[in-house]
């Protein structure tokens, strides 16, 4: 069952944060600084990348390498364990290719306007929730990704001037945006990332 969750965060299992690279953090704020020190690299690396298979599995799980690797022993690859959200962990991989192609169908066939189709792949891509941790991240600077790469258009202002890494209103209109889309309604998070 896809469906986004009202959790601030997604809670780590004991192996999974046995896999944090950095054993003296204690406090979810020294973890959300770490992780945003990486993410900038790994946005970084995106960027300059040339890499022209994005819409492929090795890509989806390079980038969250990037993103995440300095930090988490796990980063890149695959959950294995069930969560409060996201798909079993045994359907990931398919799953995965499914949205992979259905975003390359919307590319070459312009089934959607380039910013519908990156906040429906972004929407996806949460639902399935690939990796154990970071998918809500991960998802946006992967659709972030299409829109410079593919359609040669400017990020979407995800944050809009907010912490997206804490609860606040910003937050909560973006999990309810999410939980809309998880019933088929996509208006509250194409209004959210300001393409309605």
């Amino acid at each position: 069952m896809m469906n986004h969750s009202t959790e601030d965060t997604t809670s780590l299992d004991p192996d999974e944060a046995q896999g944090l690279k950095f054993k003296h953090i204690t406090t979810r704020s020294e973890l959300n600084h770490l992780e945003q020190a990486n993410i900038q690299n790994g946005i970084a690396w995106m960027r300059r990348s040339r890499r022209a298979d994005m819409l492929s599995e090795s890509y989806v799980c390079q980038l969250h390498r990037r993103l995440f690797g300095e930090v988490w022993l796990w980063a890149g690859t695959f959950r294995r364990t069930g969560k409060n959200i996201g798909i079993d962990p045994l359907y990931i991989a398919a799953e995965l290719r499914t949205l992979l192609d259905d975003m390359k169908y919307w590319f070459n066939n312009e089934t959607y306007p380039p910013r519908e189709a990156v906040i429906r792949f972004h929407h996806r891509l949460t639902a399935i929730h690939p990796f154990p941790n970071g998918n809500g991240r991960h998802a946006r600077i992967m659709a972030d990704a299409l829109l410079i790469k593919l359609y040669k258009l400017p990020t979407i202002d995800w944050a809009g001037g907010h912490d997206l890494a804490s609860m606040n209103s910003r937050r909560k209109t973006y999990i309810q945006a999410l939980q809309a889309a998880d019933r088929g309604d996509y208006e509250p998070l194409l209004a959210f990332a300001g393409i309605r």
